[in-house]
């Protein structure tokens, strides 16, 4: 049984589907890519499951029942937890209270005390490796940072299934070795299963199992990582044939 499930979820503004009958499924401690072109959907997936769309049609599913239309504070209960495209710190507040948000209002986030969050914040700046900036206002931290905040946020949400939404865009080369580097740790060492969104196809090759292909809203290929980019019609989609001639090498 998948941990988390779809079946046809389809999300319609008007006459546009954005999410079009999209079939997905993350069985536990996979880490599932979910790649494709600008306004393929990818992040309306995301906003479905976690609540914040309701969907037009199609059912998700946690751990074998049913939590479509539950509200985000529902779903992220259940330990469904998100980071975002572009990160939305709460403003004038430090790294830690931004994390301590989470580790309040994730899973068993009810049964905390105060302290207890704080500690549980201090916990995820620190695997995050944020000490040096855990009392600095958010607003004084670059992208980067703001990035593993989010994430650190996320984690303190006690979550089963992550779901990480372009956490390596604006980064440097450096920058996002570390991060693939701490997304392994969070599978691996966490058993946290997760779906990520990302247009960094070094990320993508070394980090998912199995990747997912949207266009359109639509699903076009799912497989390996080694698999999808040799399909030519995720190469027309969204690699391009510079991408696919650069894979294969020189010629000889």
């Amino acid at each position: 049984m998948a941990l988390l499930e779809g079946k046809k979820v389809t999300k319609a503004f008007g006459a546009l589907k954005a999410v079009d009958e999209v079939d997905f499924e993350i069985p536990e401690g996979e880490i599932l890519g979910l790649i494709g072109p600008n306004g393929a959907g990818k992040t309306t997936l995301v906003n479905l499951v976690t609540g914040t769309y309701p969907v037009s049609g199609g059912e998700v599913f946690f751990k074998g029942k049913p939590i479509t239309g539950l509200k985000p504070a529902r779903v992220s209960r259940l330990g469904i937890a998100r980071t975002f495209q572009i990160v939305q710190p709460f403003p004038g507040m430090s790294v830690r209270e931004n994390v301590v948000v989470g580790a309040l209002f994730g899973k068993n986030g009810e049964a905390r005390s105060t302290g207890e969050a704080f500690r549980e914040a201090d916990r995820w700046i620190d695997f995050v490796r944020l000490q040096e900036y855990r009392n600095a206002s958010v607003d004084q931290i670059n992208i980067s940072f703001r990035k593993r905040m989010d994430l650190a946020k996320a984690l303190a949400m006690n979550p089963e299934v992550l779901m990480l939404d372009e956490v390596m865009a604006g980064l440097n080369t450096k920058d996002i070795e570390e991060m693939i580097a701490l997304v392994k740790r969070i599978n691996q060492e966490l058993k946290i299963s997760l779906m990520v969104i990302e247009h960094v196809m070094k990320a993508v090759m070394s980090l998912c199992h199995r990747v997912t292909v949207l266009h359109h809203g639509a699903k076009i290929a799912e497989g390996s990582p080694q698999e999808v980019v040799k399909d030519p019609r995720v190469i027309e989609a969204y690699l391009g044939e510079r991408y696919a001639k650069a894979r294969k090498g020189p010629a000889t």
